[in-house]
C-alpha cells in the first residue's frame, strides 16, 4: 500500500464522516459555523473517530470486522450524507482560518517530534503487549471473541499442561472463564477454543484500524495519535474556557511533560481516555452551556464509548453527571438527545461487559463487595442521607428551580474550597496509619515532588480556585471532573514512579488538569487594567517557561528512547523458523526467563501455532502423551526456551535445533525517583525438536559445563553468563540440575563452583547438595576464584539412581544475597554461587 492510498484510507476513516456531519444544515449549523476553523477540523477527526470505532466494535461483536469493510461503510455513511443535503453542505458562513490556527499546528507539531518513534512493545507478560496483540487479533481474525484452533485441538488428558482450569477460593470453578491462554487472555471455551482479551476494546479497536492502515507499524503508531488527539482536545476545551494564551501555554508543558511523552510512545488505555473525557466536556459544555443541540449527542457517544475503554471511566461519566445536577441551579438542563444517546451506549456496554467481558468485571465486583464488607455501617447511612438530600435537590431544582437558584453563587466556593483543602491535607498532613499506607497516604506528595514540583502544584491549585469563582457556571463539567479525578487518584490509587507505569493513574485527567490551570493562572483572560494584566502575564510566562525548561529536560532521556527497539526484527526471524504445520511449545512463565513472553506475539502477531506451559515442572507421563500426540498432529513439536523447565524424559528425544540471543534496550526500574538510565533486556533462548527417544546409555559419566548448551538441565538458575572465557550461571536459593546419565559405579560429584566475589555484608556462600532427594554434603566456596569441590556418593546411592527410568534431579541449596541491597543498583536477583560445571564419575 503506498503512502498516497494510506492518506487517502486514513482521511476516509478519520475525518470524511465527520466534516459532512458538522456541515448538515441541521440542528442549527450557523453556530458550528461559528466555532474556529481549527475546532472544526478537531471536531470532524473526533467525530470521525467515533463513527470508526463504533463500528470496528460493532463488527467485531458480529464476528464480521475487516478494515475494507470499515472502509465502505464509513464511504457509504459519507456518501448518504453527500447525497441526502447534496449542495446545502457548504458552509458559506463559516469563519475564516485565521492566526490563531497556528497554536494547535504548532501543538501538533511539538507532540508529533516527542511522541514519536513509538516503541516495539509487542511481546506479552504485561499490559502494553496484551492492548497491542487484542487490536491485532480483531484485525486478523474480525472479531474480539475468537476461536483459537491451537486451544481447541488440544486432547482435554493434556490441557493442565498449558491451561489449567482456575477456581475460586474454596475450590469451586470460576463461571467467567476457564483459564489463560496468554498472560491476558482468558479462555471462555476449551472445546470451541474461544478465547478473549483481558482488558475492553476500544483502544484495541483504534489499533486494528491502524493495522488496517499499516501494519505493524501502524498499529503501534496508535498510540501516539491519541496523544496527539489528546493535546489537542486539552487546548481546545481549555481555549473555551480559560482563552487561548492559557491553554495553548497549558497543552506546551502537556506536551513537554515526561510522563505524557512515555505514554505516548507505549501502549496504554489512559491517553484514549485523555482524548475522549476531554473533547467530552467540551462537547458538554457547547451542548449545555453554549446551546449547541447538535454537541448533545456528541458528548453522550463520546461518555458512552468510555464505557468499552476502562472501568474507572465511570468517574468521568459521574463527574459529568454531577455537574449536570449542579447545573439545574443555573438553569441548564441536560438536553434529552445527551441522555438518550448516553442511555443507547450504556445499554450495549452493559450487555459487552457482563457477556463477553465478565471477567474483567470480576475485579470490580470484588471491590465492590469487599468495600460493602468492611465499610462501617453508618457511612451507610451518611450515604443514604446525602444521596436523599441530593436527589430531593434534583427534584427541586428540575421542577421549581427559582426556589434553589440563589445557592448556584456558592457552588463554585465550595468546589474550590475543598480542592484546596483536600490538596493541604494530602499534601503536608496526611501520614499512613492502620489500613491507610504509605503509597495512598504520600500519593500527592510523590505526584508533586517528582511529576510538577511543589510550586507548580501550588499555582495549579490557586488557579482552580480563582477560576471556580469567576467561570465555574462556564463550564462546570470541567471543574468537577478535574476535583472528582484529584480526589479518587490521590486518595485511593497507588502513585509510584515504578518504570513510569504505576504514573499512568494521573495521565487522563489529572495531569492535564494540573497543567491547564497553571496556564490559566498566568495567561487566563481577564477584565483587570492592561497594566496588572501586563504584569501578571509577565511573572506568569516566566513561571511557565522555568516549568517547560525543568520538564524537557526531564523527558530529555524519554525522546531519545525507543522502548525494545530492535524486537520485532528479533521477533520476525524467530518466528521464520517456524512453518504453518509447527507446534511451538514454549517455557512457563515461572521457569525463571522472560522467553514465554515471546509466545504471545508468535501466536497473535505472527500466526504460529504456539502452546505454552503451565509449568517449570510438568507432569512428564502427560507430557510424554501429549507429545505422542502433537507429533502425529503437527509436521514438527518445537520446544522454545531459555533455561528453566524441567523437561528430559528417556521417554522422548530432544534434538538442539538454534541457540539465540539478542538485547533490546529497556528503561530502568525505579521506586524513589524518576528512572534516568536506560538498560538492556537480555532474551537468550534455544530451540529443541522433539524426536523418538534416543538409546540410553547405560555405566556413562554425567559432564554439564553450565552456561553451553544447558538449558534443558537447568531449572531456578538465572541466566547463563561467561567471563574470562568460562561459562557459568548463578544459582538462586534452590536450584536444580536433571541428571540423565549416571553408572551404578559413580561414586563422586564434582561441583566448580565461586562465590561470585561476596562483599563483607552479605552472608558467606554455602552449599548443600543434594542427589535424588538424599544429602549429599555442605559446601562452604571459599573467596578467590573457581575451585573444584568433591563430595561422596553412597554405593546404594548410585545403584537406585542408574535404575531410574527418568532423569534424577540434584538440588542445589545457597545462601543468597542481593545485589541492590548489599550494595545498591538495579540488580534485584537473588545471588546464590556461581556453577561452572557439574561431574559426577
Amino acid at each position: 500500500m503506498t503512502p498516497w492510498v494510506q492518506a487517502a484510507l486514513l482521511l476516509v476513516v478519520g475525518w470524511l464522516p465527520g466534516a459532512l456531519l458538522l456541515r448538515v444544515p441541521v440542528l442549527k449549523r450557523e453556530q458550528r459555523a461559528a466555532l474556529d476553523a481549527e475546532e472544526r477540523v478537531f471536531w470532524a477527526a473526533i467525530l470521525s473517530l467515533a463513527i470508526s470505532l463504533s463500528v470496528v466494535l460493532a463488527l467485531a461483536a458480529a464476528h464480521a470486522y475487516t478494515f475494507w469493510r470499515l472502509v465502505l461503510i464509513d464511504g457509504l455513511l459519507a456518501a448518504s450524507v453527500a447525497i441526502t443535503w447534496r449542495g446545502r453542505l457548504r458552509m458559506r458562513e463559516a469563519t475564516r482560518v485565521s492566526l490563531t490556527a497556528v497554536i494547535p499546528l504548532v501543538l501538533f507539531a511539538v507532540g508529533a517530534t516527542r511522541f514519536l518513534p513509538p516503541s516495539e512493545y509487542v511481546i506479552g507478560g504485561r499490559d502494553p503487549g496484551v492492548y497491542l496483540n487484542e487490536g491485532i487479533q480483531i484485525a486478523q481474525r474480525g472479531t474480539f471473541l475468537y476461536r483459537d484452533p491451537v486451544v481447541a485441538e488440544v486432547p482435554p488428558f493434556a490441557r493442565d499442561l498449558f491451561f489449567r482450569q482456575h477456581t475460586h477460593s474454596d475450590g469451586a470453578p470460576r463461571a467467567d472463564y476457564y483459564g489463560v491462554r496468554f498472560m491476558g487472555f482468558f479462555i471462555k471455551d476449551p472445546d470451541a477454543g474461544t478465547v478473549v482479551g483481558q482488558f475492553p476494546h476500544l483502544f484495541p479497536a483504534s489499533i486494528a484500524i491502524g493495522y488496517g492502515l499499516d501494519g505493524l507499524t501502524g498499529a503501534r503508531r496508535a498510540t501516539a495519535a491519541w496523544a496527539l488527539l489528546g493535546i489537542l482536545a486539552v487546548y481546545f476545551a481549555g481555549a473555551r474556557l480559560f482563552g487561548r494564551p492559557a491553554a495553548a501555554a497549558g497543552c506546551l508543558l502537556l506536551a513537554l511533560h515526561v510522563v505524557e511523552v512515555w505514554f505516548a510512545r507505549y501502549p496504554n488505555a489512559e491517553v484514549v481516555m485523555q482524548t475522549l473525557v476531554f473533547a467530552a466536556l467540551l462537547a458538554n459544555a457547547r451542548a449545555h452551556v453554549d446551546g449547541d443541540r447538535f454537541f448533545a449527542p456528541v458528548a453522550g457517544s463520546l461518555l458512552g464509548l468510555l464505557l468499552f475503554l476502562r472501568f474507572d471511566a465511570i468517574l468521568a461519566i459521574g463527574a459529568v453527571g454531577i455537574a449536570l445536577a449542579l447545573g439545574l441551579l443555573a438553569g441548564q438542563r441536560p438536553r434529552i438527545s445527551f441522555v438518550a444517546t448516553f442511555i443507547g451506549f450504556g445499554v450495549a456496554a452493559a450487555a459487552y461487559l457482563i457477556g463477553p467481558m465478565r471477567a474483567y468485571m470480576e475485579a470490580p465486583r470484588v471491590f465492590f463487595e469487599r468495600m460493602y464488607l468492611y465499610t462501617p455501617w453508618w457511612h451507610y447511612g451518611v450515604a443514604l442521607i446525602v444521596s436523599v438530600a441530593a436527589a430531593g435537590g434534583i427534584w427541586v431544582a428540575w421542577r421549581q428551580p427559582r426556589r434553589l437558584a440563589p445557592l448556584a453563587r456558592f457552588v463554585p466556593s465550595v468546589v474550590g474550597g475543598l480542592l484546596v483543602l483536600g490538596a493541604v491535607y494530602a499534601l503536608y498532613f496526611r501520614h499512613p496509619a492502620g489500613p491507610l499506607a504509605a503509597h495512598d497516604a504520600y500519593a500527592l506528595r510523590t505526584f508533586a515532588y517528582l511529576y510538577v514540583t511543589v510550586p507548580a502544584l501550588a499555582a495549579a491549585v490557586l488557579g482552580f480556585w480563582l477560576l471556580a469563582r469567576d467561570r465555574f457556571w462556564r463550564d462546570p463539567a470541567l471543574f468537577v471532573t478535574v476535583a472528582v479525578f484529584a480526589f479518587s487518584v490521590f486518595y485511593k490509587i497507588r502513585i509510584v514512579p515504578e518504570h513510569f507505569w504505576m504514573s499512568r493513574r494521573f495521565l487522563p485527567v489529572v495531569l492535564p488538569g494540573v497543567l491547564l490551570f497553571i496556564g490559566a493562572a498566568a495567561f487566563a483572560t481577564s477584565t483587570a487594567g492592561w497594566r496588572s494584566k501586563s504584569v501578571r502575564w509577565l511573572l506568569g510566562g516566566l513561571f511557565v517557561l522555568l516549568l517547560a525548561s525543568a520538564y524537557t529536560r526531564v523527558s530529555s532521556p524519554i525522546v531519545e528512547h525507543a522502548e525494545y527497539a530492535g524486537l520485532i526484527t528479533e521477533l520476525e526471524k524467530l518466528a521464520a523458523r517456524f512453518g504453518a504445520d509447527d507446534l511451538v511449545i514454549v517455557e512457563s512463565r515461572d521457569a525463571g526467563g522472560d522467553i514465554h513472553v515471546l509466545a504471545t506475539p508468535l501466536a497473535y502477531i505472527y500466526v504460529r501455532n504456539v502452546l505454552l506451559l503451565d509449568s517449570a515442572r510438568p507432569d512428564k507421563p502427560t507430557l510424554t502423551a501429549f507429545v505422542a500426540w502433537a507429533r502425529s498432529r503437527y509436521a514438527n513439536v518445537f520446544f522454545l526456551g531459555g533455561g528453566g523447565t524441567d523437561l528430559l524424559s528417556h521417554d522422548y528425544g530432544l534434538r538442539p535445533v538454534t541457540t539465540g540471543r539478542f538485547e533490546v534496550p529497556e528503561f530502568e526500574v525505579t521506586t524513589e525517583s524518576l528512572p534516568r538510565v536506560v538498560e538492556r533486556k537480555d532474551l537468550e533462548f534455544g530451540v529443541y525438536a522433539f524426536t523418538d527417544p534416543s538409546p540410553r546409555m547405560e555405566g556413562g559419566w554425567f559432564d554439564l559445563d553450565l552456561g553451553a548448551n544447558d538449558d534443558l538441565h537447568v531449572l531456578r538458575f538465572h541466566a547463563r553468563e561467561q567471563s574470562d572465557g568460562r561459562t557459568f550461571r548463578w544459582t538462586g536459593a534452590t536450584s536444580y540440575l536433571a541428571v540423565t546419565t549416571i553408572s551404578a559405579r559413580a561414586r563422586e560429584i564434582t561441583l566448580v563452583l565461586h562465590d561470585g566475589g561476596r562483599p563483607d555484608a552479605a552472608p558467606p556462600a554455602r552449599v548443600e547438595v543434594f542427589l535424588h532427594n538424599q544429602h549429599l554434603g555442605v559446601i562452604d566456596v571459599a573467596p578467590g576464584g573457581f575451585r573444584p569441590y568433591v563430595l561422596r556418593i553412597p554405593e546404594d546411592l548410585a545403584r537406585q539412581v542408574a535404575e531410574s527410568s527418568e532423569p534424577v534431579e540434584l538440588r542445589i541449596v545457597s545462601t543468597v544475597w542481593t545485589p541492590s541491597r548489599v550494595l545498591g543498583g538495579p540488580d534485584t536477583r537473588e545471588l546464590g554461587v556461581m556453577v561452572d560445571r557439574v561431574t559426577i564419575k
